[in-house]
């Protein structure tokens, strides 16, 4: 599609109260910039990021998913504002879709409202009950838009205006070029405002239209709230998609699915579940209060309330509560309760004791514990890795295993059990009865 998108990104975001930038603060496990970056790509092959702020980082953390975005830097110092960041853009198309990094709710049908769309600009709007803090929208009788107020600029029967901008534009590349150069900073911020060419589209005849967008799908993040507002809608998305595909979730509102996660084939999500990073859920049932995190579970049925920790992958298995599995594969596996299974490779028909632990790290170097078919680890069991137990191998209940053991034997070093008797009331100094 001939259109060029220029992103806002260059802002301090003084209001979210933190040394992160604005644009990367995360909603269901991405940055907020990886989202409309994402959208647009969608549409265009010519996208231009505009930074200031913390301008290497956000390279950096975008350069992890899109290798061929343009970034240009904005002229704060001589040209502030959001119209001074637009003349660091050189959009390559006719056609110049303009929006803000925070927004991380719009989607490809979104931009493409503004595309179909005829017209040399077009900008955004919505009603709201509390226009308090937006750009006021000024209309004539025609409903044809006049200007936009900044509220700081704003007169009191201005401000009372509910009709605000929601800060998405689409210019003629003409347009811009000719006009960009006749922003003025003469006002209160002393900036150079994009809004501003509104007024100038007006003076010369040409009409600006206003389309009317939904308050929520266009909202600018702003502060900490405003995240929490903007990922509460996000999860909402994502949930209702794989509802719709088929999954089956016990009390949606409860669970947490990050936007990377694939769920596939025919999965019931139970209330509390957190699944995160690249999981991937393949008919399988996830149960009550359970972390999933980089991930691959298949055929299989997780908890209630086991974790999951990355680079786990879990097919054919029963996995109880009180489990935790990190960077193992456990292919037809039973594992009850209360262990932990790291760095390990356990193979079918194979039963995992309550408490066994696979001791897999000295303080210096990770090592692996190698389980095979149809073992059977007792309770209390303790692996000592680097080892391997070969097939048909049973491990008595309580014993700590060092070595490899080979198929078929049994391996079990408890110490005997010594009884003395009446030793009670010798060490209590009560009677004998």
């Amino acid at each position: 599609m001939n259109i060029s998108i220029v992103i806002m990104a260059a802002g301090f975001g003084t209001r979210m109260k933190s040394s992160t930038p604005k644009v990367l603060h995360k909603i269901s496990g991405h940055e907020m910039l990886y989202y409309i970056i994402k959208e647009s790509k969608k549409i265009t092959n010519d996208i231009t990021v505009i930074l200031h702020h913390q301008s290497d980082l956000v390279k950096q953390e975008m350069s992890r998913y899109f290798t061929d975005i343009n970034y240009t830097l904005q002229d704060v110092e001589n040209f502030p504002g959001t119209g001074g960041a637009l003349r660091s853009a050189n959009p390559k198309y006719k056609k110049v879709l303009v929006l803000n990094g925070d927004m991380p709710l719009l989607e490809e049908k979104d931009m493409l409202n503004f595309i179909q769309t005829e017209g040399q600009v077009i900008m955004s709007s919505f009603r709201c009950a509390d226009p308090s803090g937006y750009g006021r929208v000024i209309t004539d009788e025609q409903k044809r838009v006049k200007k936009i107020v900044e509220e700081k600029d704003a007169s009191k029967d201005e401000k009372s205006v509910n009709l605000v901008n929601a800060g998405v534009y689409l210019f003629d590349a003409d347009f811009l070029k000719a006009n960009l150069r006749n922003l003025s900073n003469n006002n209160k911020q002393k900036e150079f405002y994009i809004t501003d060419l509104i007024k100038i589209a007006n003076n010369q005849n040409i009409i600006v239209k206003a389309i009317e967008v939904n308050e929520d799908t266009f909202m600018g993040i702003n502060s900490k709230y405003h995240l929490s507002k903007a990922e509460e809608i996000m999860q909402k998305r994502i949930k209702k998609r794989f509802m719709q595909s088929g999954v089956t979730m016990r009390m949606p509102e409860t669970i947490y699915i990050e936007s990377s996660v694939e769920i596939l084939g025919e999965n019931t999500i139970e209330n509390g579940v957190s699944l995160l990073g690249n999981s991937k859920i393949i008919n399988s049932h996830i149960k009550t209060n359970c972390v999933v995190e980089n991930s691959v579970i298949e055929d299989s049925d997780i908890g209630p309330m086991a974790r999951i920790r990355p680079n786990s992958h879990i097919k054919n298995t029963h996995i109880g509560n009180f489990v935790e599995v990190k960077k193992s594969t456990l292919n037809g596996v039973k594992a009850g309760h209360l262990s932990y299974l790291g760095d390990s490779f356990i193979d079918e028909g194979t039963n995992i004791g309550c408490g066994t632990i696979t001791c897999n790290y000295d303080g210096k170097s990770k090592y692996k514990t190698t389980i095979g078919k149809n073992v059977f680890v007792g309770s209390d069991t303790q692996f000592v890795a680097p080892v391997t137990i070969e097939d048909d191998v049973i491990i008595a209940s309580g014993t700590t295993v060092t070595k490899d053991v080979k198929k078929g034997s049994l391996a079990i070093n408890r110490t005997p059990l010594k009884i003395i008797d009446n030793f009670f009331y010798k060490f209590f100094g009560k009677e004998h009865e």
